[in-house]
């Protein structure tokens, strides 16, 4: 009788061992796809914040393109009503320029018709005499 109930203790306890193993090995199987979901979850969560950071980037870049373009056209807008400015200042310099040119050949014209007329009446004037 002692065999009896050492072999059924025995196997009672072989019986929960295995029981116990089996639903250690299902916990775990749980545990792994758990981890596993997560894991997937983390990648595309990582994938999404990687493709938004990017994209941020993209705007930023197009943002600053933008802004450089309308920088460039600000610049070049000044540099050419400078250009603008300079030439109508050299055409009034130039302008100034030759009309003094002009009033001094003017004033070189009369001085000469009046050297010539003071020379002609001073001729009379030996000649009458």
């Amino acid at each position: 009788m002692k065999k009896v109930l050492l072999a059924v203790l025995a196997l009672t306890m072989t019986t929960s061992v295995l029981v116990s193993c089996k639903e250690a090995a299902k916990k775990a199987e749980d545990a792994a796809e758990a981890t596993e979901s997560a894991l997937e979850d983390a990648g595309d969560n990582l994938k999404e914040a990687g493709e938004d950071a990017l994209d941020k980037v993209k705007e930023a870049g197009e943002d600053m393109k933008e802004a450089g373009e309308q920088a460039m056209d600000s610049i070049k807008a000044a540099g050419e009503g400078a250009m603008d400015k300079a030439k109508e200042m050299g055409n009034d310099v130039k302008d100034a320029a030759k009309d003094a040119a002009d009033k001094a050949k003017e004033m070189g014209n009369d001085a000469k018709e009046a050297v010539e007329k003071t020379a002609e009446d001073t001729k009379k004037v030996i000649d009458h005499k």
